[in-house]
């Protein structure tokens, strides 16, 4: 019998489903290799459909303050308002973090270690935050329990909190529970909560876990002040998966994945030039090229990475749809 096969046209896919499918690509894919496609493409990659989750974290790492702020605002304006996950790390402008929540009407996830935010900035966003479930302000290290009690006053959704600390932060300072009693205060929902090398003590920890019954998973490592009896935690709370003070080198997320928010984009670097500007500006007729595209060759240096290494001919023109 003759097979007959079928040959689909994916330009004939609307941009919403195109959008769908490009979010399992990396991050570096949908914003290089995607829009060079064809145009079809590169007008669906644009759309919010792929930019629900947002996750530059390791980029961040690497990246200038300067590109920083611009690639993160460029992306959440793609989401148009569907933004879903963020994570980033180390932003540094109170700009980018009242950006954030002026567009955080759909955040449920919000990761922001290592960020310059402060007491005054969490006071100010707190009440555009209230769809958020899971946040990590970890290695913050100019907030404190003011800024946690009005995260957990505006956020009544909250069920995760990473507020993890660098031990060189805390390594010799007294212990105290000032924001462990602003959680217990004013976060009744916490399921999941981290607060590793955090200067608590028993007390502390005591109040979370009385405050807070529906508490799953605490992670504790690096708390030499807490001195939890195991015993009456089995006894008193049953479900609750406790960690440390002993510090190990790793450990099970115990159901949590839902609260990685890791992609396989997070650790690649991003070619500077295809975010800055919409997509759209680099699609090209027939009768156009690539040359031109860069209208100060001196900024190739400042750039993070290449050109997608698959096209070779900077003149080449847009293929058919596939």
């Amino acid at each position: 019998m003759e097979e007959i096969c079928e040959f689909r046209n994916w330009a004939e896919l609307i941009p919403d489903a195109l959008g769908v499918i490009f979010t399992h690509l990396s991050l570096q894919e949908r914003v290089s290799v995607i829009p060079r496609v064809c145009k079809s493409w590169s007008n669906a990659v644009t759309g919010p459909y792929c930019w629900q989750e947002i996750d530059i974290n390791d980029w961040s790492n690497r990246g200038q303050p300067d590109q920083l702020d611009q690639l993160l605002e460029k992306l959440i304006t793609r989401s148009s308002g569907s933004l879903r996950k963020l994570s980033v790390s180390g932003l540094q402008t109170e700009r980018l973090f009242t950006f954030i929540a002026e567009n955080a009407c759909s955040l449920q996830t919000l990761r922001l270690p290592r960020s310059s935010m402060n007491d005054s900035i969490v006071e100010q966003i707190s009440g555009k935050l209230s769809t958020i479930s899971f946040l990590d302000l970890s290695y913050c290290i100019k907030i404190g329990p003011y800024a946690l009690e009005m995260i957990g006053k505006n956020c009544k959704m909250l069920e995760g909190l990473c507020r993890n600390m660098h031990p060189l932060d805390t390594a010799g300072k007294p212990f105290q529970d000032d924001e462990a009693y602003a959680i217990a205060k004013t976060m009744p929902k916490l399921k999941h909560l981290e607060i590793a090398y955090h200067l608590v003590s028993t007390s502390g920890v005591l109040q979370i876990l009385a405050n807070c019954p529906n508490l799953e998973f605490l992670d504790q490592r690096g708390c030499w002040g807490v001195g939890l009896d195991t015993v009456f935690v089995k006894q008193k709370f049953p479900k609750l998966k406790v960690l440390g003070p002993f510090v190990l080198d790793t450990y099970e997320s115990d159901g949590w994945d839902d609260f990685s928010d890791v992609s396989d984009s997070s650790g690649e670097y991003l070619p500077w030039d295809f975010v800055a500007g919409d997509m759209g500006e680099y699609y090209v007729d027939d009768s156009d090229s690539y040359d031109g595209m860069w209208d100060d060759e001196a900024r190739l240096d400042e750039l993070q990475f290449g050109f997608y290494e698959g096209i070779e001919d900077a003149g080449m023109y847009w293929p058919p749809s596939p």
